[in-house]
């Protein structure tokens, strides 16, 4: 059976997808840190549907 190997999001590099690998899809805790950090600085985004505030509950 062959090992999947992912991409690291942050660096590109090949990451073997193992239980041993701690930091997958990461290739180190360095690159998890980083993208880490750009969550917090809200350089992500995750899309959302606004609603309106007052939408009428019963139909």
């Amino acid at each position: 059976m062959s090992i999947p190997v992912v991409t690291c999001p942050t660096c590109g590099n090949p990451v073997e997808w193992r239980p041993e690998n701690t930091w997958r899809p990461f290739c180190s805790e360095r690159c998890k840190m980083i993208d880490l950090g750009a969550w917090a600085n809200e350089e992500y985004k995750a899309p959302v549907q606004e609603q309106d505030s007052f939408t009428d509950l019963d139909g």
